[in-house]
């Protein structure tokens, strides 16, 4: 059974950093590629980031871009979430996804991910 658990978030101003940490188990973590998604109160979930499987290539949502860096440590069998310069607009719960089919790159689309985690609340006051 895959189980990802979430880590890291918190309370920040505006301009700081945080990083998440997504610690899977369950299958071979190395074969998957992961995602981060973000769901703010009253919005509906939004994708963040994504990291290929062999965390050969990323993409990020344009809102992120040169702000959030999305990593992945095969042999520690966890992904993280590098973010900088956070912005009030970046509060919400987020979320790490594992992908559905093995040795994919990267997607944005929410049916891709087949396991999801709880989430971690980040809260970014101005």
């Amino acid at each position: 059974q895959v189980q990802l658990v979430e880590s890291g978030g918190g309370l920040v101003q505006a301009g700081g950093s945080l990083r998440l940490s997504c610690a899977a188990s369950g299958r071979p973590f190395s074969k998957y590629g992961m995602g981060w998604f973000r769901q703010a109160p009253g919005k509906e979930r939004e994708f963040v980031a994504a990291i290929s499987w062999n965390a050969g290539s990323t993409y990020y949502a344009d809102s992120v871009k040169g702000r959030f860096t999305i990593s992945k440590d095969n042999a520690k069998n966890t992904v993280s979430l590098q973010m900088n310069s956070l912005k009030p607009e970046d509060t919400a719960v987020y979320v790490c996804a594992a992908r559905r089919q093995p040795y994919y790159g990267t997607s944005a689309a929410e049916n891709d991910y087949e396991h999801w985690g709880q989430g971690t609340q980040v809260t970014v006051s101005s």
